[in-house]
């Protein structure tokens, strides 16, 4: 046991703990928040249905298609190629490895470059865009810039430099039997592995909440019933009732306390008709 494990194994577990306790405070942040408005977008009056757009909003991203095509194009890609990624790199979760983590196996690499591709189509578009650069903020360029880096760092490892990955499963492992293990203390995996972690930890606090952010959102979740079915705010309180004084009551009140002057309800533009009213023609 050396420095460089302890202080791995001890960044390792604090990631896992900002990652963790981060995303589940969030999560129930966005569960307990009331939703005052009925302002669904999908036209299912059903639960069934809203699932089955919500599916096909979160694979196809179909709002993001048809608001704007570019950057579903770059989106799209880079969201499927990150699942893909994601899945190849199960495998040093597992001992031994199911079946289909290794189908994906060689289906991640491919991914990888898809991916790295679109990232930088996204940063170009945030770039040579000029309203996108405009609305662009440095914590952008950073998110785009720390993907970027972890993309390029695992493709050059994948191709051009010798990883013992026993080390890196065992140290993986390790951090979720909380024993110390030391990774291959090679430079560009020891900046993958610190990328890596700055992105996890970061995430509950970022732009990339918005993963499991789409499952509370109320444009999506609503069901499009407002018709046959009441929306009570549950902000709203109980206010006390009133006794009811018609108009005609609340006139001679007025004409009581102020005889010289007759006040007519709003609506009465001649007296006539403030009249025909009193007698119930």
């Amino acid at each position: 046991m050396n420095l460089p494990t302890i202080l791995f194994s001890l960044l390792g577990w604090i990631t896992i703990l900002l990652f963790a306790g981060g995303l589940t405070y969030r999560i129930y942040i966005y569960a307990k928040t009331p939703m005052p408005l009925k302002i669904p977008i999908n036209t299912s009056p059903t639960m069934s249905g809203v699932i089955g757009n919500m599916i096909i909003e979160i694979t196809l991203f179909r709002k993001v298609f048809k608001t704007n095509l570019v950057l579903w194009f770059g989106a799209w890609i880079f969201h499927a190629a990150l699942l893909l990624v994601l899945i190849r790199h199960l495998r040093y979760f597992f001992y031994p490895i199911p079946g289909w983590v290794m189908f994906f196996y060689s289906i991640g690499i491919w991914a990888g470059y898809f991916m790295l591709g679109a990232l930088l189509f996204l940063f170009a578009r945030r770039v040579l865009a000029e309203r996108n650069a405009y609305v662009s903020l440095p914590v952008d360029y950073y998110i785009l810039f720390l993907l970027i880096g972890i993309a390029l760092s695992g493709l050059w490892m994948n191709y051009h430099e010798r990883i013992y990955l026993v080390d890196v499963k065992a140290f993986i492992l390790g951090l979720f039997s909380f024993s110390l293990n030391s990774p291959d203390m090679h430079p560009i995996l020891i900046v993958h592995i610190l990328m890596v972690f700055t992105l996890f930890a970061y995430f509950p606090f970022s732009k990339l909440l918005h993963a499991p952010g789409v499952f509370f959102s109320p444009t999506m979740i609503q069901r499009n019933d407002i018709e046959k079915r009441r929306k009570v705010n549950p902000w709203d309180y109980d206010v006390p009732s009133e006794p009811f004084y018609t108009l005609e009551n609340f006139n001679e009140k007025r004409v009581d306390k102020h005889p010289e002057v007759v006040k007519y309800p709003p609506g009465w533009k001649r007296k006539a008709e403030y009249n025909k009213y009193k007698k119930g023609e």
